[in-house]
């Protein structure tokens, strides 16, 4: 019988044993990544750099960006290179540190993405009040507001989870430290201090979503009263993306956090945590500029004028 204090590093689950499986696992994360890498990079500097995307609804997607960017590089490159140099091992304190940062990342997007459903509703429902409720000053307190939760969340979970006893061994059934796994070696009296906290963060991340769902029907009733086709778009262009990401989000997570033990299984499990860790921050930055016309000029106007710089620095002196 162990105990953490004992453990010095954890052992991952691989997703293949054969060589040639591990370098395909390489290679597919290494696209995944560079593709979220690309994506979220290029909002974030479209955003930082054109005056035009200065506008509270911008402001939060920057923040979403910055954090889906936290999320993916907390859990795959680690996972990268144990396929590339045939390990499973973590270091404790590597194991440690992205439980938190994940947590942390999680859960401020998730009140993002909140605070973001509320910046639509008002812009749609209430235009005329949009510079008093969400002005810059209002806006800087909800994205800190966010991370703030987003930090104690992560404090709590992290401290509550290694502090337990662990005494079933060091090997975790996920290809990244994740909380139900490491719960499992656990054989704490106190064991039940955990779940009821991750129990209670789920009733808080239920109550966001309700209130995303009501606002949203706020909004779609307001659309339909709108006479116009092109105010139509325009509100869809906006709110669809958003309402897209907050249903792919929550919808893993649930899916990764509440399923049924019965049906619970290491390659299940391997394929859910993929769904909800991986795909989400490299399928947001396309489905946040796939109808998003002012977006989509600003990434364009930007990577042109890299390109211009490019080609005057290149071309020979007269």
């Amino acid at each position: 019988m162990s105990n953490s204090s004992s453990i010095t590093q954890f052992l991952l689950l691989a997703f293949a044993d054969t060589r040639e499986l591990q370098l395909l696992h390489f290679w597919l994360f290494l696209g995944i990544y560079l593709a979220a890498l690309l994506g979220n990079g290029l909002i974030i500097i479209t955003i930082a750099c054109d005056h035009l995307l200065h506008t509270p609804m911008y402001f939060f997607l920057f923040n979403v960006s910055l954090l889906d960017l936290g999320c993916i590089s907390t859990t795959v490159p680690k996972s990268m290179s144990n396929s590339l140099w045939d390990t499973k091992v973590i270091s404790y304190a590597g194991c440690v540190a992205p439980v938190f940062l994940y947590v942390l990342f999680l859960s401020a997007e998730f009140s993002l993405l909140t605070i973001m459903s509320y910046d639509r509703y008002v812009a749609i429902c209430n235009p005329l009040h949009y510079g008093t409720l969400l002005g810059s000053r209002a806006c800087v307190h909800m994205a800190a507001a966010a991370w703030g939760a987003g930090f104690l969340t992560a404090l709590l979970h992290t401290a509550n989870t290694f502090s337990l006893p662990l005494c079933h061994g060091n090997a975790l059934e996920q290809f990244f430290c994740e909380i139900p796994h490491i719960l499992k070696l656990s054989c704490s009296d106190s064991y039940i201090r955990e779940p009821g906290l991750l129990g209670f963060s789920a009733c808080l991340a239920c109550g966001c979503f309700v209130f995303i769902a009501l606002s949203y029907v706020q909004i779609f009733r307001a659309v339909l009263r709108i006479p116009s086709e092109q105010g139509w778009n325009k509100a869809f262009s906006t709110c669809l993306p958003h309402l897209a990401v907050v249903s792919l989000f929550f919808s893993t997570s649930v899916l990764s956090y509440l399923k049924p033990p019965s049906i619970s299984s290491p390659s299940l499990d391997l394929l859910v945590a993929v769904l909800y860790s991986v795909v989400p921050p490299a399928l947001n930055p396309l489905t946040y500029s796939l109808r998003n016309q002012q977006l989509k000029d600003a990434v364009w106007k930007l990577i042109s004028g890299w390109f211009c710089q490019a080609m005057k620095f290149s071309s020979p002196s007269a």
